[in-house]
């Protein structure tokens, strides 16, 4: 909170001056069992019913029900709320919350020097310490003394206060996260009124519950008043967002409801057959909560059943699509390639995750690229696009949907565990501003023919059960136009190049390649998907130093955009920097058949601005 614009002001009701800063991030961190994913998820409402921009950045363990008081336990909910616009989570944070030795130990490399660590004495205890790798008490010797240390009783002091509730001395105990919350809404002038409706509302029919975890949170909020541990309070004011009605969402929220706008606009029932596996789950929770509005879900007993059976969908004139992470891709290629081969629409949906094998399922990374641009056997070309932030999930899906029936192509859409999990605020559009989706179907039979190709390159989309239209569906390769099976050379030549032809037509759809910053300069970086945020962010704090730097961003990696050629030529270097260890630079290598720089981070964590801006600099200075 080092932030050289803050100003004095006059704090919430008037108790005190406050501190209005631009922006803060907060990072929440306990065990698993701790409620940090919900402690998080309430204080980003209240920052956004106040107006902030925001951006999350939820943290879980990879090992379900790890030991509880160990590292490999902890769990976190990151929240850069802002009153400017802002694109990532933030770098460093601002305040950290831990409630055990365990969750100290693994965020504290986070906290910039001078920031608050607010921790639960109770947290640290001889065994939390055991358990956690302390060989002695980080509270006590010294080893935080560059840090704004703030200790609290914040177990005891909940237990006293839910004591009237009558609740059990382990639901008493629960209510920690909730007293922690009412503290941090007085540290930043934030009202828990809304935080207390939601308690009635979430536990109205377990009424001792309910009032505990409403008095956990008020008894916060007047502790860190009355206790008076904090030197002064906060104000971050409202972001001047672009008028309209927004709501807080998630990647695999938009995920869905662009899916279900597709639909909508398609004119056609949505379908999806999926296995569940994190982090694409909450997509199949998402859409199965939304039957009224023709969605139809599948929870199949494995990937290859859930890609089957929407590939099923497809051919019987449904809107279709199937959802998976890295390992489930792997099952589904078969699959894909068959929807390739009968040139069926179904969207694939990859929420990438820290691999090989099951890796790091609850970490982000980008490491599934080529194995979507390629991972099938035979010459099997699919488009494939990337979200590049939460909201635009919703974007990304409609565009998926609307490329697959209109050129009668499975797609692949790609996002990653950061942006799915991820939460920014959301600008609900009109009806007038969601593009069209033409669907045609065939439906004269003087002159059907399956593999009939219209100016798109697309065959007729034929509903099984209509009259005169019956013709072969299947993995073998088939006779243009009749549909017919063939194993004549020539004509797989012809159906193989067709295809490709056909993806490599929706340039047309993708535009030109847009440069943010220089069109032309010293150096260009070209990012993809999630990056986006870090990556914008950097380019732009040296633009303001006054550096020749440019920035593309890819939505589409198949097709790539026809000019995007012409536009590295502008520049003295290119950098590509992805959570991989270099896939999209080895696809433009091969490409373009031009020398790139390459920056690789499979951390399981996103970019931060600060390394960004270091390598940038890096080259920049080495060129010069």
């Amino acid at each position: 909170m080092s932030d050289p614009n803050s100003q004095t002001i006059l704090g919430p009701d008037g108790r005190k001056d406050a501190i209005e800063l631009h922006s803060v991030t907060i990072r929440f961190a306990g065990d698993s069992g701790d409620g940090m994913q919900l402690t998080g998820t309430q204080f980003t409402d209240e920052a956004a019913f106040v107006g902030n921009d925001l951006a999350t950045l939820p943290d879980y363990p990879s090992e379900i029900r790890a030991p509880a008081g160990t590292v490999a336990g902890v769990s976190a909910f990151q929240l850069h709320f802002s009153s400017q616009d802002i694109k990532t989570p933030g770098d460093d944070v601002d305040v950290l919350v831990a409630m055990n030795a365990a969750a100290l130990k693994v965020n504290l490399r986070d906290l910039h020097d001078g920031g608050i660590v607010l921790v639960d004495n109770d947290g640290f205890g001889e065994k939390d310490l055991e358990k956690a790798g302390y060989a002695a008490n980080p509270l006590e010797d010294g080893s935080l003394k560059k840090y704004r240390l703030i200790r609290a009783d914040i177990t005891e002091l909940t237990v006293r206060a839910v004591e009237p509730a009558g609740v059990t001395a382990k639901n008493a105990g629960r209510c920690k996260n909730f007293f922690t919350l009412g503290m941090m809404y007085w540290l930043y002038g934030r009202s828990p009124d809304n935080t207390v409706e939601w308690i009635r509302k979430k536990f109205g029919k377990k009424p001792d519950i309910a009032q505990a975890n409403e008095a956990a949170v008020i008894a916060g909020y007047n502790y860190a008043e009355t206790a008076e541990l904090f030197e002064t309070t906060y104000v971050v004011p409202k972001a001047p967002l672009t008028k309209g009605t927004y709501k807080r969402i998630s990647g695999n929220e938009a995920t869905a409801l662009g899916f279900v706008a597709a639909s909508v606009r398609a004119k056609k029932p949505l379908f999806q057959g999926s296995y569940p596996i994190t982090p694409a789950t909450d997509i199949l929770n998402e859409l199965a909560a939304l039957k009224h509005f023709g969605v139809r879900t599948f929870q199949a007993e494995d990937e290859i059943a859930g890609a089957c059976s929407a590939i099923g969908a497809a051919f019987a004139g449904n809107l279709a699509i199937t959802t998976t992470s890295g390992p489930g891709l792997c099952l589904k290629s078969e699959a894909m390639n068959l929807a390739v081969m009968a040139e069926l629409p179904l969207v694939v949906v990859n929420v990438q995750r820290g691999g090989p094998s099951t890796g790091m399922p609850t970490k982000t990374e980008q490491s599934d690229l080529l194995q979507a641009l390629f991972g099938r056997n035979g010459d099997s070309p699919m488009p494939v696009i990337a979200a590049k932030t939460p909201s635009d999930c919703f974007w990304a899906a409609m565009e998926a949907c609307k490329v697959a029936v209109e050129y009668m192509t499975p797609v692949v859409l790609l996002t990653d565990g950061y942006i799915a999990n991820g939460a920014e605020p959301f600008r609900i559009p009109e009806i007038e501003d969601l593009p069209t989706i033409e669907v045609v179907h065939a439906d004269d039979p003087s002159t059907f023919k399956p593999y009939l190709r219209n100016a798109k390159g697309a065959r007729p989309w034929a509903v099984p059960g209509t009259p005169g239209l019956e013709h072969r569906i299947g993995g073998l390769e088939k006779s243009s136009p009749s549909g017919a099976v063939s194993h004549d050379p020539e004509n797989h030549q012809k159906m193989t190049l067709e295809r490709q032809e056909k993806v490599a037509s929706i340039q047309t759809h993708v535009g030109p390649t847009r440069i943010d910053g220089c069109h032309e300069g010293d150096l260009l970086v070209i990012s993809w998907g999630g990056t986006y945020g870090a990556v914008s962010t950097a380019v732009d704090r040296l633009l303001a130093e006054g550096k020749k730097v440019g920035h593309v961003h890819l939505r589409w990696i198949n097709p790539l955009p026809n000019d995007l050629e012409q536009v590295m030529d502008r520049f003295k270097q290119v950098l590509v920097p992805e959570l991989n260890v270099g896939q999209l630079k080895l696809y433009l290598t091969g490409k373009f058949g031009r020398k790139m720089h390459g920056l690789g981070k499979v951390m399981g964590k996103p970019f931060k601005i600060n390394e960004l801006v270091k390598h940038m600099n890096v080259l920049l200075e080495t060129k010069a």
